[in-house]
């Protein structure tokens, strides 16, 4: 393609995405007054929300868990802050970079329910966590409670503190279908010892979609003196809630799952009363022991990430997060239930529609994930990711806001095949 043909294709791309916009904005308000669950099944509405993205055609995208790609509407601004930071240059940084960082984060306070005294922007779920973890002041003998089934990155972290600190790392298996949330909480509070110093769940663990009762075990574990911290990377504007109501002590969450921010952000809470106890990733003399900005020194950064926060949740907003959910629950369910019963497949996720939103894991009876997931792509060209360990053996299958119900379709008559 020569310069003159880009050019002119990336106009007409601009106008086009402008035009989207325009007519997503009274898209939404034409269905302001429906509930959500009944939107969740206009497919109109939510192919007019299709179009405000840029797809790849050669395959189905049914990996959204890892990158939720960012709508025309939010990729455009990111390049306007971009091109607007690279036009101050040193003059941005040195006079409204924080300033412009601190009133983001207060945006996602805002949609967290928490206080911007609580909250701070990092890079991703990984590194708000592990400065949490290796923060904290370990003994020798001192424990942590996790289960398998948590994030790799989080278990590296517990296993390199407790080679550093002599801690001791406990290991459960939290139950694919369980049966109540007693089961789960119990699971944990069995764990608990008085030399428990912190307990780490996942909102949603990433491997199944399977939620769990976050303030049930925060509850329980609060009762025996134990802080809980909580990887919400892939639950955070995909279900809706709000921190202080989970009460947890630590939250962390990544922004380029499922706000569909550029790669590069994410966010950790911290309860006010714990601000001051986790040593920071890197330290920043010049902030009081109970200043949140304590923990988020980071050194000079890819900056207009930040600012995109602010349009990635407008965006959001646009949506509404309660059709939002209910939409996602809604083509997770539309696939589950067409295909569970099928005596070949097997479904890594909750029976109770309750305990999942749009992530599921399928597996068929028989069939390494890596195969399957190679068969899927190759034959059916549709794209997910394999996962074999912590008990769960299949695909995770993750679709967002722009997959429709045909593309659904293509994959159940995928798994029917595959035997």
């Amino acid at each position: 393609m020569n310069k003159r043909t880009f050019l002119k294709n990336s106009s007409l791309l601009t106008i086009g995405t402008l035009a989207t916009f325009s007519a997503l904005g009274k898209m939404v308000k034409t269905i302001a007054h429906l509930p959500a669950e009944a939107v969740a099944k206009d497919d109109t509405f939510w192919a007019m929300i299709r179009e405000a993205y840029y797809l790849k055609p050669d395959y189905i995208n049914l990996e959204n868990g890892y990158y939720c790609i960012m709508p025309q509407e939010v990729l455009e601004q990111y390049f306007d802050h971009i091109r607007e930071i690279n036009r101050q240059g040193a003059y941005y940084m040195r006079t409204v970079q924080f300033d412009n960082k601190k009133i983001a984060a207060t945006k996602l306070a805002e949609i967290a329910g928490c206080s911007p005294d609580e909250l701070i922007i990092t890079r991703n779920t990984t590194e708000s966590l592990d400065m949490i973890i290796s923060g904290m002041n370990w003994q020798p003998g001192d424990e942590a409670i996790m289960a398998e089934q948590d994030y790799g990155a989080m278990l590296d972290m517990f296993k390199q503190t407790s080679r550093r600190y002599g801690m001791v790392n406990k290991v459960l298996s939290v139950p694919m279908d369980p049966g109540s949330d007693d089961e789960i909480v119990e699971l944990y509070s069995y764990a608990i010892t008085p030399k428990t110093k912190l307990l780490m769940i996942c909102h949603m663990i990433n491997i199944t979609g399977h939620i769990l009762p976050v303030r049930k075990i925060c509850d329980m574990a609060h009762s025996k003196g134990v802080p809980v911290m909580v990887d919400g990377a892939h639950a955070f504007a995909h279900i809706q809630f709000s921190i202080p109501d989970l009460n947890c002590d630590y939250y962390g969450a990544s922004l380029h799952k499922w706000l569909s921010n550029p790669l590069g952000a994410g966010m950790l809470y911290v309860k006010k009363e714990n601000i001051g106890k986790p040593w920071p990733l890197f330290p920043e003399s010049s902030k009081a022991d109970n200043d949140i900005l304590r923990l988020n020194h980071t050194g000079t950064s890819p900056v207009a990430i930040d600012l995109t926060i602010a349009n990635a949740i407008e965006f959001y907003k646009k949506i509404g997060p309660d059709r939002k959910e209910a939409r996602l629950r809604y083509l997770q369910n539309y696939w589950t239930t067409r295909v569970r019963s099928m005596p070949h497949i097997n479904i890594n996720t909750p029976t109770d529609p309750t305990r999942s939103c749009a992530i599921a894991n399928v597996g068929i009876k028989g069939m390494k994930p890596a195969d399957m997931a190679k068969t899927l792509l190759d034959k059916y060209k549709i794209y997910t990711v394999a996962i074999d360990s912590a008990g769960v053996h299949g695909c995770r299958i993750t679709p967002n806001v722009f997959t429709t119900t045909t593309e659904l379709d293509t994959l159940i008559n995928a798994l029917g095949e595959m035997k």
